[in-house]
């Protein structure tokens, strides 16, 4: 088992489909936080590098984790990998 399957094996989601296709259901600042947050960003990290304050990117994560039915930050990545949406957040 690789490492992408590992990860998305130990965590389940709560909506095994999306009603509407993630990036049309996430505004276009959720995306820029699910990229970074994908790889590896902190909370803090985030804020400097989008010139917001951390409380607001702790608003932004917990719509992300809202709108996909998780309740951990590491399950938006592995969402993100599920439905290959890495690609496209990254453009």
């Amino acid at each position: 088992m690789d490492s992408k399957q590992l990860v998305t094996s130990s965590f389940t989601v709560k909506h095994a489909h999306l009603p509407c296709p993630l990036l049309v259901r996430c505004s276009s600042r959720e995306l820029e936080i699910m990229k970074l947050l994908i790889v590896g960003h902190s909370n803090p990290e985030m804020a400097v590098a989008l010139y917001v304050s951390t409380n607001t990117i702790k608003t932004h994560v917990r719509n992300i984790m809202n709108k996909l039915g998780v309740e951990r930050r590491v399950q938006i990545a592995v969402v993100a990998v599920q439905l290959d949406l890495t690609k496209s957040i990254s453009r």
